[in-house]
């Protein structure tokens, strides 16, 4: 193989299976869609560009009321995973957090783990995804200010689309499904990165 193939093949992207831990695949757009209108949640769904950061949102959200997330994949040393949903404008210290949440020093979990627990690519990471984690092995932590705002608007598992819920909806979609989330006050100084 020459020099030049061996680099081409260094940049190909690693393709993730779309499959969860247990060999599933992950619920689809349709399917959490489908969930909330079976729980009776209200709710709306737009389907737009695929938007991978905060920047991407704010840039096509033109002035749509509510409340806007920022949501992390991280994992302990020991393996354990978390789902954290916070106000779209924070920072928060990593170490703080594991430390408030007694799970140690925090890090960012690899896309392998997201898909394999959360059933999302970076980019799509969103409380909602808690369907996937059939075995409920995340914890799922939300900001307390972020559940004042009303609306709340999350990816139903796919970044190219936007769904528009209560923050009760949120809580009761996510309860039936998964254990109840942790909410953590990230005014609190200490948790500012």
């Amino acid at each position: 193989m020459s020099n030049e193939a061996s680099k081409a093949e260094i940049k190909k992207p690693k393709v993730i299976a779309k499959e969860l831990r247990d060999g599933s695949p992950p619920a689809t757009a349709a399917q959490v869609i489908a969930i909330l209108n079976r729980l009776e949640i209200e709710n709306s769904t737009i389907t737009h560009a695929p938007m991978k950061t905060v920047e991407d949102s704010i840039a096509l959200r033109d002035g749509v009321p509510g409340g806007y997330s920022k949501n992390l994949f991280l994992r302990n040393k020991k393996g354990v995973m978390v789902v954290v949903t916070l106000l779209e404008d924070r920072q928060v210290n990593l170490a703080a957090l594991g430390a408030q949440l007694n799970m140690g020093k925090l890090s960012f979990a690899s896309p392998e783990r997201l898909m394999h627990y959360l059933g999302v690519i970076p980019g799509a990471v969103t409380p909602l995804a808690v369907v996937n984690d059939k075995d409920v092995v995340v914890t799922a932590v939300l900001d307390k200010a972020l559940l004042a705002k009303d609306p709340l608007h999350f990816h139903p598992c796919d970044n190219s689309m936007t769904t528009t819920l209560s923050a009760d909806g949120l809580l009761k979609y996510m309860t039936s499904f998964h254990s109840e989330p942790l909410i953590v006050d990230f005014d609190d100084p200490s948790l500012v990165g």
